[in-house]
């Protein structure tokens, strides 16, 4: 059992010509709502491809009931819920221009309900976005963890992220997390990398890197028209940790990853296509040749 800590979200995604500047605007192309939420995106994304998952988050009063709690409730994803009934549960607003370029607005609502809650002690577990100290106690109390910092980053004191980083298993940033990681512990990208047993720094079209005891290998992208990158971290980090659970090596976990979050750039929303196993593993195979049995 995998579980995954963070946001439940539901994402207002818009399509715009371009990204204003300050006290600037642009038109609205397109807008639709999706469900999202890095934790909830990643739990989704495991359940698809057939692990058994645990959500540990937390929702408003709107959720229960709603088509986006059943929905999780389809794919099996257990839900361990801190529930604030007077709340709205966590919405994200995100516009991306025509270069695929992106900006983000949260609205925490009821993910408050971490910075006052204890947290849990779990097997196996994964942190995305949610209150920095709670993701601390998570990687304190767990017996295997991996993490992501996500667009929360910058509400983590240096202290925190220091602690968390000397608990974990297992790293995922993208470039920029990776890059603000090392400024705000005043150190570079590889030195954080040396820290953890495994380290992926994801980078967009350019593909991956996976360090192990400071060794890197670079994964390359799976080519595919892109229509939105919105989720495809998520996604990805969903491959690598259904394959890792798998007992798949970590290179080819990365590359699990690299071809799952390959589906959800073809379409809008964080979960509107993610591949169940089978799926995953074709296109795997005319990109990285036959995917073994772990």
């Amino acid at each position: 059992m995998i579980s995954v800590v963070g946001h439940t979200a539901i994402d207002h995604i818009s399509r715009v010509p371009d990204l204003p500047k300050k006290n600037g605007s642009t038109s609205i192309t397109d807008r639709k709502i999706y469900f999202g939420g890095g934790a909830a995106n990643i739990a989704a994304g495991i359940a698809t491809l057939g692990s058994a998952c645990t959500l540990v988050s937390a929702v408003g009063g709107d959720f229960s009931g709603s088509d986006y709690d059943r929905e999780m409730q389809r794919l099996g994803i257990v839900q361990q819920f801190f529930v604030m009934p007077e709340a709205n549960t966590p919405t994200a607003f995100m516009f991306t221009d025509q270069a695929g370029d992106q900006i983000t607005f949260f609205e925490w609502g009821a993910s408050e309900a971490f910075t006052r809650s204890e947290a849990p002690a779990l097997d196996f577990v994964h942190m995305a976005t949610a209150d920095p100290s709670f993701n601390r106690q998570v990687a304190e109390k767990s017996r295997f963890a991996s993490f992501d910092p996500g667009q929360d980053l910058h509400l983590y004191l240096p202290e925190d992220l220091a602690a968390i980083i000397g608990h974990i298993d297992i790293l995922f940033a993208n470039q920029h997390e990776a890059a603000m990681m090392a400024q705000m512990l005043d150190t570079t990208r590889e030195e954080i990398a040396a820290r953890v047993p495994l380290t992926i720094f994801t980078c967009g079209g350019e593909g991956s890197s996976l360090f192990i005891k400071g060794e890197e290998t670079k994964i390359p992208a799976v080519p595919v028209t892109l229509v939105d990158p919105t989720g495809a971290g998520d996604a990805y980090r969903a491959g690598f940790l259904s394959a890792f659970d798998r007992g798949y090596d970590p290179l080819t976990c990365c590359k699990v990853g690299t071809v799952t979050a390959s589906f959800i750039v073809e379409k809008t929303g964080c979960q509107t296509n993610l591949p169940d196993w089978e799926r995953m593993t074709v296109r795997y195979s005319e990109h990285f040749g036959a995917l073994k049995g772990a």
